[in-house]
């Protein structure tokens, strides 16, 4: 795999479960992929583009992880940090819709909630337009070392905090290799989105080997992310958190 989207392949799609969201409902590879595809054209539809940055909501959910995914088939980067991104001027910002009242974006920001319907007309219901959208991926030029996420502080694809498809990927991959993680296993994610070496390891590895990602919600007492495999066979390691290029 060489850009975050590969992990999209329509060949992947399958039966198998690739996601568990908090709520303990889960999604299979087919279902994943093919509303990944759905929040791809949602972004476009609102304006992201190749390069343009994405403000995604960091707690960890369906929709948060689909618009994650979206973004990265795009060659849109995307900032876990909606504040951030008001600021910024980001492209498009994603929000729960409890936040939305609150959230004011300047011209040129397209705002989207999930979570129900926003009290704003201006302001784009996510579900309503995900479900509705066309399930194919558009099309897109990004690569390895593009941009997949932006630090709180960024702007620019060479700007400190930023990382690359390439570097999200290989730290994915030598969480892969190093707990030879498989079908069948769980990588159980307890913290938000926004620590790129948590999502490199709960949510990317896990896709990247075919096994499942478990998003369990809150981290521990300390704040820190933590991500736990579980193994059919009772085996159940917790993961030390990769590096992810110069973090």
């Amino acid at each position: 795999m060489d850009v975050v989207g590969d992990l999209l392949a329509r060949d992947r799609r399958s039966r198998d479960v690739a996601l568990v969201t908090p709520d303990g409902r889960e999604r299979t590879y087919r279902d994943l992929i093919t509303n990944a595809y759905k929040a791809a054209n949602v972004l476009r539809y609102l304006g992201a583009r190749e390069g343009s940055t994405v403000a995604v909501e960091p707690a960890p959910g369906l929709h948060t992880t689909l618009a994650f995914l979206g973004a990265a088939g795009l060659g849109a980067p995307v900032r876990f940090d909606p504040a951030a991104g008001i600021v910024r001027g980001d492209r498009v910002v994603l929000v729960d819709v409890a936040d939305e009242s609150t959230t004011e974006p300047a011209p040129g920001t397209s705002l989207a909630a999930f979570g129900g319907p926003p009290e704003r007309p201006e302001t784009t219901h996510w579900e309503q337009e995900l479900w509705s959208e066309n399930p194919g991926m558009p099309p897109s030029g990004v690569g390895p070392d593009d941009p997949v996420l932006r630090g709180a502080n960024g702007d620019e694809p060479d700007e400190a905090g930023d990382v690359s498809h390439r570097a999200l990927l290989d730290a994915a991959g030598s969480v892969v290799d190093e707990l030879r993680l498989e079908q069948g296993d769980r990588a159980v994610l307890r913290g938000d989105l926004a620590d790129s070496r948590a999502l490199a390891a709960g949510v990317v590895a896990p896709l990247a080997a075919g096994a499942t990602s478990v998003l369990a919600g809150e981290a521990t007492d300390d704040g820190e992310p933590t991500v736990t495999v579980e193994r059919e066979d009772g085996d159940s390691p917790r993961v030390t958190l990769p590096t992810v290029g110069d973090r």
